[in-house]
């Protein structure tokens, strides 16, 4: 009996030393963790534009080229190398820009775009592709007097319920007619 006891007591010591580690360790974990700080809420739209406006003409054409074709790391490695922002703040950057396209707004606007821009299309060296689609159906509009600007313009006129106005805009800045702008315009009402 006597050469079981002395066992005994070093297994008895040995498991109250490792419980009582295990509690000290399992008080210390949380403490010893920093909690993230809450991030403030921001409107998405407002991120998106105040990100857009880091970039000049030719990164935010780039950008959007690399969203277009499902390349998100070169776009993030893009849009941090552009503006110098950590990889976090870059990452959520490209995200907003991709959820909200924005179109590309030059620093010093010397004067505010009226609603005259509309009527007299100009003609830009490229030509500007606006692709809808819904389900199977999918149309294409390639114009060189559309631009990002103004197709957000059909967009917005066109999401908020204004569908003839937004069709007659894509018609006197494309060479498509009424009707085939009507059908454009049905796909990008959702």
């Amino acid at each position: 009996m006597e050469t079981l006891l002395i066992p005994l007591l070093i297994l008895a010591f040995v498991g109250a030393g490792v419980l009582l580690g295990a509690r000290a360790l399992g008080r210390r974990g949380p403490r010893s963790r920093p909690k993230a700080a809450p991030q403030p809420e921001r409107d998405p739209v407002e991120f998106a534009r105040a990100a857009a406006a880091k970039l000049s003409q030719e990164q935010h054409r780039r950008l959007y080229a690399l969203i277009a074709q499902g390349q998100a790391m070169a776009a993030i490695k893009l849009y941090l190398e552009a503006t110098g922002d950590g990889l976090r703040a870059s990452r959520d950057a490209v995200g907003a820009l991709a959820a909200h396209p924005q179109p590309f707004r030059p620093e010093a606007p010397d004067e505010a775009p009226s609603e005259d821009d509309d009527d007299t299309p100009q003609r830009f060296p490229y030509r500007y592709r606006a692709i809808a689609s819904k389900g199977d159906v999918t149309r294409e509009v390639s114009s060189n007097m559309l631009n990002d600007e103004i197709y957000g313009r059909i967009r917005t006129l066109a999401r908020s319920g204004d569908t003839e106005a937004a069709a007659e805009a894509l018609t006197r800045h494309s060479d498509i007619s009424i009707k085939q702008a009507r059908e454009f315009i049905a796909l990008l009402e959702d």
